[in-house]
């Protein structure tokens, strides 16, 4: 099995991996107690291909069925995996690749418009039944916010959009603008809650017909609009300004881009709140399979990336909140629907798309649960003093809207 053997030698220090080569032998390779996980490998040009890129064909391997786990589980492998992540940096191998990666990392990332949309269509115009499948009612694809484990992906979703309301400090009447609205829940929740006109922008055809028609159904096309365009096509000026969950597709070379509209669209008291993924270890680059088949040009950046390009476009960090866990929570909840209605996916696809998924969801989990990733609420502001000084005001008004939600269901 060389020269994968060598390399799995020295990358499992904690816990157990078994993998049954091609020929049929077995070989163990193990460190400290940790998880255990046994693996199947059916084609032996896997020994070279995962050698030399591991986090590319790995995935691949799983996609074709060239790769399997019996008696154990794909889970059992990428927590596995996840674990003993750091080791496989320190390999000769990796860390030429690696150079080669974040050399290219601009050009990987390039999201000029037009490119853009051609990159968001690849993943969100899958077709809105597909993501109905395992998104809540309100089809949010983002971190939820979970107050309490046992609660639905619903309820927490509804906390996550209570928590970005109250950060924006919002008054009745004000223009708010969702960069990145996808299916229009949040722009829905943000009229609805407190009484502000909403326009939404979205680069994806599929979420653009559902999010028009989820608010006409609701009667809140007088106050919210939604809009297929890149937001650095809009003009205009916007009390309020939120994005949820886009920030991972504009790429490290269109920070100081981002930030420079940000700043061009917001009125003088204006307040944005910017919810991202983004990671606790220094710069890096995006799994090559998770570029090549999920999200081709995204990036979920550390904040020391982030930070040069607020700095340089005269815009206050006014308040910084880390969520943590709740994303691999999230994660969680959309693998067990997924999960419950394979056979509706694997119908509109096939046995391959639904393997892809499967590893997509779960080792994005294992990036939250094990990894370094993380969600961050990055709140910014023309002005030092545009929001409350006082954190105290997010918990207040986040009980206020609770009871004026707590009318909507009487």
């Amino acid at each position: 099995m060389f020269p994968l053997s060598d390399m799995l030698k020295s990358f499992v220090k904690v816990g157990s991996l078994t993998v049954i080569d091609a020929e049929g032998k077995t070989h163990v390779f193990a460190g400290r107690p940790g998880p255990e996980a046994t693996m199947c490998l059916t084609d032996p040009t896997l020994y070279r291909k995962l050698f030399f890129n591991p986090e590319l064909h790995a995935g691949e391997a799983y996609m074709d069925g060239r790769m399997s786990f019996p008696g154990s589980s794909l889970r059992a492998f990428l927590t596995l995996f996840s674990v003993n992540r750091l080791s496989l940096g320190n390999q000769p191998m990796q860390k030429v690749l690696r150079r080669v990666s974040r050399g290219l990392k601009r050009f990987q990332q390039a999201n000029p418009v037009g490119k853009a949309q051609q990159n968001v269509a690849h993943h969100y115009d899958l077709g809105n039944a597909f993501y109905k499948l395992f998104l809540d009612t309100e089809m949010f694809y983002s971190c939820a916010y979970f107050r309490d484990q046992q609660e639905t992906l619903e309820q927490a979703q509804r906390n996550k959009c209570r928590l970005i309301a109250a950060k924006l400090n919002l008054m009745p009447g004000q223009r708010v603008l969702d960069i990145g609205c996808g299916w229009g829940g949040l722009a829905r929740y943000l009229a609805q809650i407190a009484d502000v006109q909403v326009t939404g922008v979205t680069l994806s055809k599929e979420q653009h017909v559902l999010a028009v028609d989820a608010i006409k159904a609701r009667g809140l096309d007088s106050r919210v609009s939604i809009l297929l365009k890149d937001y650095r096509e809009l003009t205009g000026k916007f009390d309020r300004i939120v994005s949820v969950g886009m920030f991972e597709h504009v790429g490290v070379g269109h920070y100081g881009e981002f930030f420079a509209k940000v700043n061009d669209l917001m009125t003088d008291d204006g307040v944005m709140l910017l919810h991202s993924i983004g990671h606790m270890s220094p710069p890096g680059t995006a799994s090559p399979w998770l570029r090549k088949y999920i999200f081709p040009g995204a990036y979920s950046p550390a904040l020391s990336e982030v930070f040069p390009a607020v700095e340089n476009n005269s815009l206050w960090v006014t308040d910084l909140e880390f969520l943590r866990v709740h994303y691999a929570t999230t994660l969680r909840h959309w693998h067990d629907r997924f999960e419950k209605n394979r056979t509706a996916v694997a119908e509109m696809y096939d046995e391959r798309f639904c393997r892809m998924w499967e590893f997509y969801l779960i080792s994005a989990e294992m990036m939250f649960r094990t990894g370094s990733q993380e969600v961050f609420h990055m709140q910014l502001a023309r002005k030092r003093d545009a929001a409350p000084i006082v954190r105290d005001y997010i918990t207040d008004v986040q009980r206020k809207y609770e009871q004026i939600e707590a009318n909507w269901t009487r």
